[in-house]
């Protein structure tokens, strides 16, 4: 009985060997800084081709590309401007991406003149721009 004891103790002194002390200091962590862009804020970002030449512009901007907006709607700091085509109608929603800013385009939607089906809203882009041009 005494071995048995004895094996006992010894194990338990092995184990608690392997367990760190709860005194230990823990491990440190390092901060790594998140890259950050001036600009249009990630959430906003809309990563389908030809977007990018929209998204982040302002509304003069966007007057001079595409030519006189159809409806221009402005509620509090935002702002919807609505171009057409002879196949779509687009709309670009502007929205100041920090207090005090000017409004730029954070969203488009596109919809097909005849029907109001989705539309292709890059497609719809470039031939807003077409129009405008007298194309």
């Amino acid at each position: 009985m005494l071995r048995r004891s004895t094996l006992i103790v010894l194990s338990s002194g092995l184990i608690a060997a392997c367990v760190p002390s709860l005194r230990e200091a823990p491990a440190t962590v390092r901060a790594v800084p998140i890259p950050t862009t001036s600009g249009v804020p990630p959430p906003v970002i809309q990563r389908e081709r030809g977007l990018e030449s929209v998204i982040g512009k302002r509304a003069s901007a966007l007057t001079r590309r595409f030519g006189k907006a159809r409806i221009d709607l402005s509620e509090g700091d935002a702002r919807k401007l609505q171009f057409s085509s002879r196949n779509c109608v687009l709309d670009i929603f502007l929205y100041p991406i920090e207090r005090g800013n000017a409004p730029v385009a954070t969203h488009v939607e596109a919809r097909q003149r005849v029907g109001g089906g989705k539309a292709n809203r890059a497609q719809c882009i470039a031939d807003v721009e077409r129009s405008a041009r007298g194309g």
